[in-house]
């Protein structure tokens, strides 16, 4: 008995400390993507022992989103459930691409005047390769109710579908529709507010950076272009998060090579679909916010619209710095910006928590959205 003790015990400890973590490394680069190597290399470059047992940590945490299991059976049934239809209209056609967006019916609406309704065009993370916009549909209610706002939220071309250019494009065609049919659901065309959350709140930022500056590559006249951007009151951002018309920005991601960095810091960046969105690191610049913003001239930088950042400060996917950065740079170019850094927050709490009353962080969090985005909306 005490020879077999002493030979599983190794065996064990060998499967514990090799076999694991080599076996979920592989698997994962097998999945989503082996180290952009030539040849061999990659595979000899997929064995260093830095990356497997970086990789395998990544991968663990990942079980912590078990605990929102039951946020995950609640909005799935929200969602299909007929009923659900009396608070918002699912599946509208819009934009080239044919993406589809949901609306969230303001409380205003059951009113009886004829007031136009503000409007919040909610942009979902997942890396820029996934997320779909049903996942968010209890945050929609929610943010319909506590802004007392139509709350519009597109889906858009993720990767492989699309690269970030087709995204920002499509998140611009989600503003022309509420521009051209806003007047069906009562909502002010004039009156919008950027909110998003990781990826979502960069590609806000990028959007409204990009039609501040009329970069042509998003297909849209210059004129119309104008008229999209001067009805960004705010944006408002939690990650990579912005509110712009007002842009609200919740854990965003504002420098891309910054982020690049970090990501190689946790041997996530083959794995990841950032790079491969951004079509290679030669365009990490001219996606990154924190790099256009200086590069604008004075009569555009005044058009720039007010930017709330949103940060937990326990965030390890996407790191506190990178608001604090960005809110340095709008700063030091004369753009108004409120910083707001979470303590005890993480990547996922400051947009799950907003899914239900009952959450933690509810409060905390739209406590701060409200706050910015009654300083940019006008009254109704």
């Amino acid at each position: 008995i005490g020879i077999k003790y002493h030979v599983t015990l190794p065996v064990a400890a060998g499967a514990l400390l090799v076999a694991i973590p080599y076996s979920i490394s592989l698997v994962a680069q097998w999945l989503y993507g082996w180290p952009n190597e030539p040849g061999y290399k990659k595979y000899v470059e997929a064995l260093k022992p830095r990356r497997i047992y970086c990789l395998t940590r990544a991968v663990l945490e990942m079980l912590k989103y078990l605990q929102y299991g039951k946020l995950y059976f609640q909005y799935k049934s929200w969602y299909r459930n007929v009923d659900s239809n009396k608070h918002c209209v699912k599946g509208i056609t819009f934009g080239c691409r044919g993406n589809k967006l949901d609306l969230y019916h303001s409380p205003s609406m059951d009113q009886l005047d004829s007031r136009l309704i503000p409007v919040v065009v909610f942009v979902y993370g997942g890396a820029w390769g996934s997320g779909e916009r049903s996942t968010y549909c209890l945050l929609a209610l929610q943010m319909a109710k506590e802004l007392n706002a139509s709350v519009v939220c597109p889906d858009y071309s993720i990767y492989p579908k699309g690269n970030v250019l087709n995204m920002v494009q499509d998140i611009c065609d989600s503003l022309i529709w509420v521009r051209e049919n806003g007047h069906s659901f009562n909502l002010d065309k004039d009156n919008i507010v950027l909110i998003g959350h990781s990826a979502g709140a960069h590609l806000c930022a990028l959007a409204a950076l990009f039609l501040v500056e009329g970069v042509g590559e998003l297909s849209i006249e210059e004129s119309q272009q104008r008229e999209i951007a001067n009805s960004i009151k705010g944006i408002i951002g939690r990650g990579i998060t912005l509110l712009f018309l007002l842009e609200s920005c919740l854990s965003g991601v504002y420098n891309i090579m910054d982020h690049y960095q970090h990501e190689k810091m946790r041997a996530v960046e083959y794995v990841s679909s950032m790079h491969k969105a951004m079509e290679g690191v030669e365009n990490f610049d001219y996606y990154s916010p924190t790099v256009l913003l200086p590069r604008l001239n004075k009569k555009q930088l005044k058009r720039v619209p007010p930017v709330g950042l949103l940060h937990g400060t326990s965030d390890i996917i996407v790191p506190v710095e990178s608001s604090v950065k960005f809110s340095e740079v709008l700063t030091s170019l004369a753009v108004t910006v409120s910083l707001y850094l979470l303590p005890k927050m993480d990547h996922t709490k400051i947009v799950t928590d907003l899914m239900a009353p009952d959450r933690h962080f509810y409060h905390t969090v739209f406590s701060c959205i409200k706050q910015e985005f009654r300083k940019c909306i006008k009254p109704c």
